[in-house]
């Protein structure tokens, strides 16, 4: 989310000056061609933002590992070369509108006048066109950037815990007692799981023959101490074996476990002093498979010599489902004491459709104001009333003025959208985790949101024109009321 927030900022940079720039190449006379420097020149930074922004993509292609720095650069570049691209469509405004005005005359009547109102102004119309196309291009491509992102932290994502459980955990040993106390407070009656960890700085390394536990972000396989409540959240089956000097390996993998063998570095006044300790071993599986490890019943630690802390209090969720609300509450109580967290699963990030919304709430803005006001002065408009036009025809003839001035900014700003969000999607996915292997995923463009956009934005304004005041107008020295 960061990093589209990051491109959000950078490519804002670039309305100001391609509203402005696409207002100075607008002819001022009704006929006239945008002058061909302006289009060469919006040519040039359109074909280096479209190459910029290959390249970006081309060298962010392989499924590695990227440096931080590095992979961010190029990120900031791709971005430069969207802004560099938007803004070099400026000129294109005014110039297709010019054309699209030619080609007008075989349109019905109040479609051909309308076209031709749009682009008989275009010093008027082109800034507000303008507004609609880049609005529209960064709501599209923030919206596919987002689902490429989404789709790639989805796959990435690993539940901490078992869905549903709370884990209550990062308080100190002194305030272990208080935690306690306040989860049964918030939670009475629900029984409480404790997780232990030796006292003191010991590495547990383990060996188990046949089998091979997952590593969790490159750190080595979960090693939980506990007893047999513990051992039962983590299987989710009541009627799991628990023995207190056997350990249990809830695994996915199917092979026999018969030992394990822990080897416990822990420091001493002459140095490390390894231990090394066999104990009987047997194999379950777990109700999720996320939740993998080694379980080490209490009382073999502290046959050890170990003396034991709790690392984190936890609530099954086979006897309780923590509710949003309780979580609050609890981390309420706690304070900054203890740390609070429900595994609900991935909860794919929202805050986008807020920036989104805006985006295009600003480009039905740009689309709506684009034709300006239908005023006495508009000629195409006195055109239809000479020839007797009805109030339909006039309103038909200011929906059609709107919903063409939508359709341009809407089109153009839907290919500009695409074409950066599909090409920023590969620099926005790389990999900067030395210890991250999960190779990119395909995502789901929206499509069908896109299309509704491009269709629904044009409708929806033409729909607003056709029911506003048609305004009046002066013919032959009276005044004639158009609408009422």
């Amino acid at each position: 989310m960061a990093e589209m927030i990051f491109m959000l900022i950078v490519i804002l940079g670039a309305p100001g000056a391609f509203v402005v720039f696409a207002a100075r190449s607008a002819p001022d006379d009704r006929h006239g061609p945008v002058l061909w420097h302006y289009l060469v020149l919006g040519t040039l930074l359109t074909v280096i933002g479209l190459v910029v922004m290959g390249l970006t993509a081309w060298y962010t292609h392989e499924d590695v590992h990227y440096d931080d720095f590095g992979s961010a650069m190029t990120f900031l570049a791709a971005m430069l070369g969207g802004t560099l691209f938007l803004l070099g469509l400026g000129p294109f405004i005014p110039w297709l509108l010019g054309v699209l005005g030619r080609h007008a005359v075989r349109l019905p009547p109040p479609i051909r006048l309308a076209v031709r109102d749009v682009a008989g102004n275009r010093t008027r119309t082109a800034p507000a066109i303008a507004t609609a196309l880049i609005s529209t291009a960064l709501a599209i491509a923030l919206m596919i950037i987002s689902f490429a992102t989404t789709a790639q932290k989805r796959v990435k994502y690993h539940p901490e815990a078992r869905s549903g459980a709370l884990l209550v955990r990062e308080f100190s040993t002194n305030e272990a007692a208080a935690v306690h106390a306040a989860i049964r407070h918030e939670l009475p009656g629900v029984p409480i799981v404790q997780s232990y960890r030796e006292h003191g700085p010991a590495e547990i390394e383990l060996e188990i023959p046949n089998v091979e536990l997952p590593f969790r972000d490159g750190m080595a396989p979960d090693t939980y101490v506990g007893d047999q409540a513990l051992l039962r959240y983590l299987t989710g089956d009541p009627a799991t074996p628990y023995d207190e000097n056997t350990a249990v390996v809830v695994t996915t993998d199917e092979s026999k476990v018969v030992t394990a063998t822990l080897l416990i570095q822990h420091d001493s006044v002459g140095g490390r002093r390894p231990v090394s300790k066999t104990i009987p071993a047997i194999g379950v599986s777990p109700t999720e498979p996320d939740v993998q490890g080694l379980f080490i019943p209490a009382k073999v630690m502290r046959d050890l010599g170990y003396q034991l802390e709790q690392t984190a209090l936890i609530v099954d969720p086979s006897s309780h489902r923590t509710s949003a609300a309780e979580q609050e509450r609890i981390g309420r109580r706690l304070g900054d004491a203890a740390v609070t967290y429900v595994e609900r699963g991935f909860q794919a990030p929202a805050g986008w459709i807020v920036f989104a919304t805006v985006l295009i709430a600003i480009a039905f803005y740009g689309a709506l104001i684009a034709p300006g006001r239908t005023a006495a002065t508009s000629r195409s408009r006195r055109v239809l009333l000479r020839t007797g036009a009805s109030t339909a025809a006039l309103r038909l003839f200011s929906a059609c003025r709107t919903g063409f001035s939508a359709a341009c900014g809407t089109a153009l700003g839907a290919v500009a959208g695409c074409s950066i969000g599909l090409l920023l999607a590969w620099p926005a996915t790389t990999s900067s985790g030395w210890e991250d292997s999960t190779p990119r995923v395909a995502f789901d463009t929206p499509w069908l949101t896109i299309s509704a956009l491009v269709a629904g934005l044009p409708i929806l304004t033409a729909a607003i024109a056709a029911l506003a005041p048609t305004g009046t107008t002066t013919r032959s020295g009276a005044t004639e009321k158009t609408s009422h």
